[in-house]
């Protein structure tokens, strides 16, 4: 009795012993700031790049990024390979790895819920349901998925519910871990769809029926993070999912690629994600979040206020005394743009009447963007001269367009030519028909916006044309602009792969009231859309983007104002970090190192 005793009393020691050193390993938290409000963590009903950027880190599409490799490379995520693909590009088939679970939830009643194929047929059919308004369900209706636009135009003729029980032949679980997607048209780039992981991630038909109507603030899917806490527009709080399967780092960054090989070297085989915890707040304001990042409590900020360019980076150059201090710049041309849409439905800047277009023209004209760099963006951007993002299909830094125009003697000349006068003496012009012409100009009301209201003022003026400013939230805007409620409004876009078309969407007539908020309908547009949706890549669907860049010039729906140059600075704690292109998510692959030496 008395040897057990004083085994059990060693053993108890030793597990005391383990257990203080395990409650002294210090919690990995990653803390920085989002500038604009999420809207909610459901892939189906969302389209805003925030809330793009927490999803891809709770849920898992089939196909990802590699983290380093530049140019972009797709890789398997969730699959266990890459697909199988028919010789005419309309049959898909891929292959699931077994053993991946979703992280637990009560919607599962206590049992592991393994992700099997069946899971993307519903998560795909789910942007089909009308009940959902899913934001991008004209994107994937273009996907082509046989059965599917049928599937959704029963339940929207029978005002019955969507019948996710009908299989249809476009999207099939060919077995438990088999997916089958069969196309109408050829489809030669799908893969890079299927590696939107913000947005094709697979979701558990048990949960959403589970939440229902709250299914926005409960997402539960088989990645990395789980949700822990959301404050809307205030924080999110992520943490470390305990289910998550075994990943660990890898990439293939270029051989002369001198930073992705060190960082290469020094996280090669961690386990993924190596941060516990994520916090994330929401700072609109430009000041409080540049001093909450120097004051040391966020470890990234991710967009360097304008306004704060001039200390933080002189010469484009981080500053000594944050370079001292042992933060590091991150700095790149984004595969973005910032952009007016005008309103084609509004009756008065759309329609595609001579002199409507002639008023279009004549704003963009009057645009200095060259002035909005130089004052407001602090030099930290590029004049665009087309829809179509750098670094993807269809960029061409050579091409020159009149969107890069900033001529107010031509813009003044096309307004007189087509009646746009002052006829009763009040130093305005007026419309054709005399009545009064005033640009009402969506906003928001943040500092940083103020200061592009300024200049819409400062460059209508200069040409004899009232502006007036409609104020609102980012999201309640959004909301305005996608029910054809706003005449204008300047916001900006983000590459989600490598294919330029993306950016060709906010012209495509089908996506009218989503990605082309513009409203902008036009058969030539339309037809030369669809043939580069089918061709493969080539000197063919490359001339095809000139036309395109050429009817926008000529229309102007839209207003490309700048490309950005991004500067992110991380402080000395953060590791392995580098601005993700073309992909939204980086939580998983960065770590946390507080020690002393930091």
């Amino acid at each position: 009795m008395m040897k057990h005793w004083i085994l059990a009393l060693a053993l108890s020691a030793v597990l005391g012993q383990a257990n203080a050193t395990e409650a002294q390993v210090p919690v990995k938290v990653f803390r920085y700031a989002f500038p604009i409000a999420e809207t909610g963590f459901d892939p189906a009903q969302i389209s805003d790049t925030y809330s793009r950027t927490v999803t891809p880190h709770i849920f898992e599409a089939l196909y990802g990024y590699d983290p380093l490799a530049l140019p972009v490379k797709i890789r398997p995520l969730t699959a266990a390979s890459l697909p199988e693909v028919s010789s005419d590009f309309k049959a898909w088939t891929i292959r699931i790895k077994p053993g991946i679970f979703f992280a637990d939830d009560a919607a599962f009643k206590g049992k592991p819920r393994e992700l099997v194929a069946e899971d993307y047929v519903y998560s795909l059919k789910r942007f089909a349901d009308p009940k959902v308004k899913s934001p991008i369900w004209n994107s994937v209706e273009e996907i082509g998925l046989v059965g599917l636009a049928a599937l959704r135009k029963q339940a929207l003729a029978g005002k019955q519910a969507f019948d996710y029980e009908r299989p249809i032949e476009g999207l099939r679980a060919l077995d438990r871990y088999t997916l089958q997607l069969r196309l109408e048209q050829a489809r030669p780039r799908l893969l890079e769809t299927l590696a939107q992981n913000d947005l094709f991630g697979a979701v558990a038909r048990e949960v959403v029926e589970a939440y229902g109507d709250e299914i926005m603030g409960h997402p539960v899917g088989t990645g990395p993070f789980v949700l822990k806490q959301w404050r809307r527009s205030s924080l999110i709080v992520l943490e470390r999912n305990p289910a998550y399967r075994e990943v660990l780092y890898e990439a293939e960054p270029g051989a002369d690629d001198a930073e992705g090989q060190a960082i290469l070297a020094r996280l090669k085989g961690r386990r993924l994600p190596m941060v516990d915890r994520v916090e994330v707040s929401i700072i609109e304001e430009s000041q409080p979040r540049w001093l909450s990042f120097l004051n040391k409590e966020h470890d990234l900020i991710d967009r360097v206020p304008a306004e704060f360019v001039g200390v933080a980076l002189p010469q484009n150059r981080l500053a000594p005394n944050l370079a001292k201090q042992g933060m590091r710049l991150h700095r790149i041309l984004n595969s973005d743009s910032s952009f007016t849409f005008f309103n084609m439905e509004d009756a008065t800047v759309g329609g595609y009447t001579p002199e409507k277009v002639a008023l279009r023209r004549a704003l963009s004209l009057s645009l200095d963007i060259e002035r909005e760099i130089r004052q407001v963006r602090r030099g930290q951007a590029v004049v665009a001269q087309s829809m179509v993002l750098p670094h993807t299909s269809g960029y061409d830094p050579r091409y020159k367009s009149e969107i890069g125009d900033f001529d107010p003697a031509r813009a003044r000349a096309l307004l007189d030519l087509y009646g746009y006068v002052d006829r009763n003496g009040d130093g305005w012009r007026d419309m054709p028909d005399g009545s009064p012409l005033v640009i009402e100009v969506a906003s928001q009301p943040d500092s940083l916006s103020r200061q592009y209201d300024e200049l819409w003022q400062r460059n209508l003026r200069a040409v004899q044309i009232q502006v007036k400013f409609f104020h609102g939230k980012w999201p309640e805007q959004l909301k305005q602009a996608r029910a054809g409620k706003l005449m204008l409004w300047f916001l900006g876009t983000t590459a989600a792969g490598p294919d330029g078309i993306g950016a060709l969407q906010r012209m495509y007539g089908p996506q009218s009231g989503n990605q082309n908020l513009a409203r902008f309908k036009n058969a030539e547009f339309d037809a030369l859309y669809e043939r580069m949706q089918v061709l493969p890549d080539g000197p063919e669907r490359e001339a095809l983007f000139l036309q395109a860049k050429r009817i926008q010039a000529a229309w102007m729906p839209m207003k490309t104002h700048v490309h950005r140059i991004v500067n992110d600075i991380s402080q000395p704690e953060l590791i392995g970090y580098r601005r993700p292109m073309l992909r939204n998510e980086f939580w998983q692959y960065i770590d946390i190192d507080r020690s002393p030496k930091h």
